[in-house]
């Protein structure tokens, strides 16, 4: 049996199998990560705007553009304040955690009845007494906090509720900061740091059903190929008798959820007229309301609700961030 002539490693990462749709719209976050002082909220959402670049002096020293202007892209992620509905509390047992209890604020905002039918009445101070009661059994308290995009978004009425742990202190130090901000707006500025890294969860833009070439990387076959052109070489030997899930097929790609580790904050503004461009954000529009500067760009197409989370892998939590000279505002509409 003869040997390549040349080393041809396997095409695509098999580490995102099975690339499926996502479930939902919004991302799920699967981890929480631990963090030191008083307790806080390990996360926000926001609506993905767009991107820009901006000119700043280089910070990172060994860098060979150290102490000089360096061009930085930048996504702008607008963040609307979100309110925090209700307190969850979770118990540890044999299949892992489950919730416990809940306690909701008394009276939820109107726009909540498009995400799920509310009971008449909250019952929040016996609610609230039971979760006390309950603090020997509670390992984790997390917090619904819903999404405003009727602040942000012409026509979106429907909020989204995200789920956020609250980390740092003792639980008892936790359910008296859950029950401080129940029923209360939070800004990202309450939970987030200029300098901070972070980890952002987002679905990724759809593209569709598209063959191995696009979704894989294969090479285009021979232009007088038998049959196809841009089709996958071989399926596999003989045996094993079937086709195995590593060879490279046509099928759904994009729409995945993903997640992208340590983007740092570079800005944490109030003010749109700093950061809207001429004419708008494409397919977005003007920022309204509080907004995040992100190094780099992130997962998804504008207008999708991005999860920003206290980084896990990051070295040091905060760095400071480079001193920003100027925000571009020309217009991205080309030309």
């Amino acid at each position: 049996m003869g040997h390549r002539k040349k080393h041809a490693p396997k095409r695509g990462s098999l580490a995102y199998l099975p690339r499926a749709r996502a479930k939902r719209w919004i991302g799920r976050v699967r981890f929480w990560p631990k963090t030191d002082g008083g307790p806080k909220l390990l996360a926000f959402g926001g609506y993905k705007a767009g991107m820009t670049h901006i000119v700043a002096i280089d910070t990172r020293e060994g860098s060979s553009t150290y102490g000089k202007e360096i061009a930085i892209p930048v996504t702008v992620v607008e963040t609307p304040p979100m309110i925090i509905c209700a307190i969850r509390a979770y118990e540890e047992t044999i299949n892992g955690l489950k919730t416990l209890t809940e306690a909701w604020m008394e009276k939820p905002p109107k726009d909540l009845e498009r995400v799920f039918t509310l009971p008449e009445k909250f019952n929040t101070e016996e609610s609230l007494k039971k979760l006390e009661n309950s603090l020997d059994k509670i390992v984790e308290i997390r917090v619904l906090a819903m999404t405003q995009p009727r602040l942000v978004k012409k026509g979106k009425k429907k909020p989204e509720l995200l789920e956020i742990k609250i980390d740092g202190g003792s639980i008892k130090e936790q359910f008296e900061y859950a029950k401080s901000i129940l029923g209360k707006e939070i800004k990202v500025s309450d939970v987030f740091k200029e300098g901070q890294w972070i980890d952002v969860i987002g679905i990724t833009k759809g593209k569709g059903i598209q063959g191995p070439v696009k979704r894989w990387g294969v090479k285009k076959l021979h232009h007088k190929s038998r049959k196809k052109v841009r089709g996958v070489g071989t399926l596999g030997p003989w045996h094993p008798h079937y086709v195995m899930y590593s060879v490279p097929r046509a099928g759904q790609m994009g729409f995945h959820q993903r997640t992208q580790y340590n983007k740092q904050i570079l800005k944490i503004g109030n003010d749109g007229k700093e950061i809207n461009p001429r004419g708008g954000f494409i397919r977005y529009g003007i920022i309204k309301n509080d907004y995040v500067l992100l190094k780099g760009s992130t997962p998804g197409p504008s207008k999708r609700l991005l999860i920003m989370r206290y980084a896990c892998r990051a070295k040091e939590p905060i760095t400071p961030p480079p001193k920003i000279e100027y925000i571009s505002l020309d217009s991205k509409q080309g030309g």
